[in-house]
């Protein structure tokens, strides 16, 4: 008897696949009627669109949890909870200036500690030598 394991990306597909045929019931039977074609032109949105853009948004999310999973098992989990803070960051800083959003002076304090701490671990982490 062949026993295959499954990695951490494979084991992400499955579970992935498995979400949606244990939950797709239920948004069926909650949401149903919202999601029929007949529904969606009625509110005067163009369907092809929307199909579309789920369809690449589910994709880019995919993605991004694949890679997520290959980095992970390239670094630890606190180097990969350190590189989460930053991107969350960046985003947050992108958002502001692309979309000119106002900022907070306690949001400006908050990325500024996210920052601050990003910082601090990455000149105690060059610092400290690494145990066996």
């Amino acid at each position: 008897m062949l026993q295959e394991s499954l990695d951490n990306i494979n084991l992400f597909s499955m579970i992935t696949i498995m979400s949606f045929f244990l939950l797709a019931p239920a948004t069926l039977f909650v949401d149903g009627i919202k999601f029929t074609p007949s529904y969606l032109q009625s509110t005067g949105l163009n369907l092809k669109e929307i199909y579309m853009r789920s369809c690449l948004a589910a994709l880019c999310f995919h993605a991004y949890q694949q890679v997520s999973y290959m980095i992970l098992a390239r670094v630890s989990p606190v180097t990969h909870s350190v590189g989460n803070c930053v991107k969350r960051v960046v985003v947050i800083v992108t958002s502001v200036l692309f979309f000119r959003t106002p900022v907070s002076p306690i949001n400006s304090l908050g990325t500024g500690i996210a920052l601050a701490g990003v910082f601090l671990y990455s000149r105690v982490k060059k610092i400290k030598p690494k145990t066996a």
